[in-house]
């Protein structure tokens, strides 16, 4: 726990409560039941800073079992190709530490992973993937704590059928304006 969040326990009158939590519920590590759920995800949250403390959240997603747990203190995932910018990967060269969120909104239960991270090349067990679904790059995680989140706020959600789409690069970008002079 760092100073903010004791200076907050204290000040909110939960720092008995947290220290129980915390003594109950979070490991070092990643045990059995944790290794499997991660292995059930499709997708999860990541989030980066750089050296700065400049922050970055993003989503990361594929087939069940896309994040692989190589043991009790690693797990890894593909970086597939997106938009270029990098933005996660150019913190991870700043700054190793990694925040990750697993949620199950079926299940109705999270998980977080905190710990250091580093980009690897390509692992090489890629051969059977048609090239579309090949990572050039891995990011390698090891964990320094993981813990549940709190299902009281996760709503449960029904996996629907994925609707073919346009290209949505553009969602949030403004139409162009129209002159007044036309």
């Amino acid at each position: 726990m760092n100073h903010g969040e004791r200076h907050l326990q204290d000040r909110l009158g939960s720092r008995e409560r947290a220290d129980a939590f915390t003594a109950r519920q979070t490991l070092d590590h990643l045990n059995e039941r944790m290794r499997a759920f991660i292995g059930r995800q499709e997708m999860m949250f990541l989030a980066t800073a750089d050296s700065g403390g400049g922050c970055d959240s993003t989503f990361r997603a594929g087939p069940a079992g896309f994040v692989r747990v190589l043991d009790e203190e690693h797990l890894s995932w593909p970086e597939y190709r997106g938009n270029g910018v990098m933005a996660s990967l150019g913190n991870l060269t700043e700054n190793g530490r990694v925040g990750i969120l697993f949620i199950d909104f079926d299940e109705v239960i999270g998980l977080h992973v905190n710990g250091s991270a580093e980009i690897v090349e390509d692992p090489g067990e890629q051969r059977d993937l048609p090239p579309g679904q090949r990572a050039p790059l891995w990011v390698v995680a090891r964990v320094q704590e993981a813990y549940i989140h709190c299902a009281k706020h996760i709503p449960h959600l029904v996996k629907g059928e994925r609707r073919p789409a346009g290209k949505k690069s553009d969602y949030f970008v403004p139409a162009p304006q129209r002159s007044l002079l036309t």
